[in-house]
Order: structure tokens, then C-alpha cells, then sequence
């Protein structure tokens, strides 16, 4: 070995102590410290498991207001509908309205050719002026001919009379022939006879008799049909029978139209309907005037209050439903004519009640319900006695106090084992 240098500026390294020594080994080999501390990280993780158990989100029990409610499906429905068709026999000029729209009480809905029925509404008129025309020639002209006729005829039998009774004076005194006499008394019967037909024809002729009654009859006739005319001239233009709005329409410009046959149905304006299907093993809390709320499915975050108001007391057998309506007092804008609905009714409320989820609950419906609850740090079974049963939440009446917790299902947490409880 040479000898190092001598001189001013140079000197020898200074020697590395332990320690360094020891963090330039670790240095070295940094990658495997960091692999060995992430496994004994790692094995203290997994002991903590195994001696505490897996950290598992409870449910706390804790005291709240319940509604208990039903749910069901249905569709938008008015009381009744209308369907409004034709009264005669026809082909339609025009129709006046679309389906969906609006329509008042007496608006034109739909327009029937009306040619034929003006010629028959025309002639029927006329009839009428004949019949009032024979009624004013009876009173003003035919009356008071019958009764100058009597006149003329009482004169020519009071001079018939008159003749006769000389006639027959004369003939008693044997101044007059029986000839005489015989013309005499055939004058009187010929001048009683003429009296008699003229009363008659005054009396046929005065009101009460019969040629007044006959012409009043006609009269009264022609008027009839002339009613009848413009009835069906009226019944050309089918008109709404009340407000509301047209939910169906099943006629168009020249089809031939027949009384019986639907052209368009008519929802009428007033209260509101929904018809719902609920489960019959919920018609025991079923009731009349209960709340409920209600959303259409085109509208879902749109929400309206209805209430109970039937409940039909058949059973649909094929579905196990039973048919429920409920009225909407003040329906939204958009509600539409057998829009599809859901509405929740609610049956029963209470207030200040333990309630937990309902997924915290095991076997709802057996009858036997229970939750998987945490004591001493260990998972167990702890029956519970359940009141009013709510959508998402359920009342417990005895098993569980305020405070408690319940492990939700699909935990995967088995009874026995250890869990470290976590509030959500």
C-alpha cells in the first residue's frame, strides 16, 4: 500500500459510527422494512379481528312518530263518464272537437247533414199555417154564413107559418082547396127543414162543435209535427250534456251515424276518482275517510292528498284485490284521465314510539319476528314484539329499549359471533 500524502489540504475520512452503520444497512435494504412493517401491520389488523370481531354498522332503536300506511296501484277515474252518441240517423258534415279538449254545457260537438231534415222542418211549418188557416176561415167566415143561413131560414119558416095557419082557416070555412093546404104544409116542413140544417151548421161550426174540433185537432197535429221537425233538426248538431272534458272520440267528417252507437265519451267536470287495487290481507285496516297521499307515475315527486270514500265490499277472486276509490279534493293541473298512480293510504300514527328499520328485522312475516342484537360484544337472537308496521320503519313494543342496536340482515354476521358495533 502507498502512504497517503501529506500536505495542507488533505485528510483522512473520519470513521462511521454504529448507528449510521445501522441506518445505512436499513437504507439499503429500505423495500423489505417496508414489506415486513405492512405484514405486521397487516397480522395486528387481522388479531384485532379476531379478538374484537369485524366492525359491523348497527341500527340504534330510538323514539320517533310512525304512519302506518298501505300501498297500492291504480288509475285516474272520474265518478262516471258520459258517452254521447247520435238520436237520428245520418252522416256527419263536420266534427267540431278534438279528444282531450275542454268543452261547456251546450258547446256544438259534432254537426249532422241537415238537408233533408230542413225540407221536412219546412213542410211541416207550412202545415201548420193550413191548419191555422182553416181554424181562422171556420171562425171568421164559415160561423157567421151558418148563422145568417138560420137567420134567412127561421124567416121563411115564420112565413110558412104564417101561410099554413091561413091556409087551414080557410079550408075549415070551405074557402080553400085541400090542395092549398097540402102546398101550404109542405112549404112549412120544407121551411122547418132548412131551420133545422141551419142550426146545425152553426152549431158544427161554433165553438165546441164539430168541424171547431176537427180543425183544432188539426191544428194541434201539424203543430205536433212540426215539434217533432225541429226536434230533429235540433238533434243535427249533437251538443256536450255538461262540462268536462272529451276522453274519447270515435267519429270522423262522413261517417254514417245511428241512435245506439257511441261517437265520444265525456269525462265530466267535478270531483276526481282514483281507483285503486289493495291486497286483501290489508282490507282490515282498511277505512272510510282515511288520508292518503298520492303521486301519478308520469309525476312521481309530485305528491296529493285524497281520501277514502269507497271500498268495495267484493273480493276480485282471480287477484285477491279489492277495489278502493278515494276522492281528490283538489287535484293537480296535470292529473289526466287514467293516469297511472300510486298512492299510500294511511291507516293508523303513532307518536314517541321505538321504532327501528325494518331491514334490522328477521322474520317479519312468520310471526315469530326477531333481531340479531349485540351483547357483551357478541352477536344474539332477541325476540321482539312489533306494533305498527311502516314503510321503512316498524314499532317495537317489547324486546328492544332505547338505545339498543340491531345488526341489519346481509351483515353476514352469524349469532355467537363478535362484532364491534358501529353507529351509521
Amino acid at each position: 500500500m502507498h502512504p497517503l500524502p501529506e500536505g495542507p489540504n488533505v485528510t483522512a475520512p473520519a470513521p462511521k459510527s454504529g448507528f449510521q452503520s445501522y441506518l445505512a444497512q436499513l437504507w439499503a435494504h429500505r423495500w423489505l422494512v417496508l414489506v415486513a412493517l405492512a405484514l405486521a401491520t397487516l397480522g395486528a389488523w387481522q388479531a384485532g379481528r379476531v379478538i374484537l370481531g369485524p366492525a359491523v354498522v348497527v341500527e340504534p332503536v330510538q323514539r320517533g312518530d310512525l304512519v302506518q300506511t298501505v300501498v297500492a296501484s291504480g288509475h285516474v277515474e272520474t265518478p262516471y263518464r258520459v258517452e254521447i252518441g247520435a238520436q237520428i240517423t245520418g252522416m256527419v258534415a263536420d266534427v267540431l272537437v278534438e279528444e282531450g279538449q275542454s268543452v261547456t254545457h251546450g258547446q256544438p260537438l259534432v254537426s249532422i247533414a241537415r238537408e233533408e231534415l230542413n225540407a221536412v222542418f219546412v213542410q211541416a211549418h207550412g202545415a201548420v199555417a193550413q191548419a191555422e188557416a182553416r181554424l181562422r176561415q171556420l171562425t171568421e167566415l164559415t160561423l157567421p154564413v151558418a148563422r145568417e143561413n138560420l137567420a134567412q131560414a127561421q124567416a121563411l119558416l115564420k112565413n110558412a107559418q104564417a101561410t099554413f095557419d091561413r091556409t087551414s082557416e080557410l079550408a075549415n070555412h070551405g074557402n080553400a082547396t085541400r090542395a092549398a093546404l097540402d102546398d101550404a104544409q109542405r112549404a112549412l116542413d120544407q121551411a122547418r127543414a132548412q131551420v133545422n140544417a141551419a142550426q146545425f151548421q152553426v152549431y158544427t161550426a161554433s165553438p165546441g162543435g164539430s168541424d171547431d174540433v176537427m180543425a183544432r185537432t188539426q191544428l194541434d197535429q201539424a203543430n205536433a209535427t212540426l215539434e217533432a221537425a225541429r226536434s230533429r233538426l235540433a238533434y243535427a248538431t249533437i251538443t256536450a250534456p255538461r262540462d268536462g272534458v272529451l276522453i274519447s272520440r270515435s267519429v270522423e267528417r262522413g261517417t254514417i251515424v245511428q241512435p245506439g252507437r257511441t261517437l265520444l265519451v265525456l269525462a265530466p267536470a267535478g270531483d276526481t276518482q282514483l281507483v285503486v287495487d289493495v291486497d286483501e290481507r290489508n282490507l282490515g285496516m282498511i277505512a272510510l275517510g282515511q288520508p292518503a297521499l298520492a303521486s301519478a307515475d308520469a309525476y312521481p315527486n309530485q305528491r296529493f292528498a285524497a281520501k277514502v270514500t269507497y271500498i268495495n265490499p267484493g273480493i276480485d277472486i282471480t287477484r285477491a284485490t279489492v277495489e278502493v276509490k278515494l276522492t281528490v279534493p283538489d287535484p293537480p293541473a296535470y292529473l289526466r284521465q287514467d293516469m297511472t298512480v300510486s298512492v299510500d293510504i294511511e291507516t293508523a300514527r303513532s307518536a314517541g314510539v321505538l321504532v327501528l328499520p325494518r331491514r334490522a328485522i328477521r322474520d317479519l312475516q312468520s310471526g315469530r319476528p326477531w333481531v340479531l342484537a349485540i351483547r357483551d360484544g357478541r352477536a344474539y337472537r332477541q325476540p321482539v314484539t312489533l306494533g305498527l308496521v311502516g314503510n321503512t320503519r316498524i314499532e317495537i313494543l317489547d324486546g328492544l329499549k332505547a338505545g339498543d342496536a340491531a345488526i341489519p340482515e346481509g351483515a353476514g354476521v352469524v349469532i355467537g359471533q363478535r362484532v364491534r358495533p358501529v353507529l351509521p
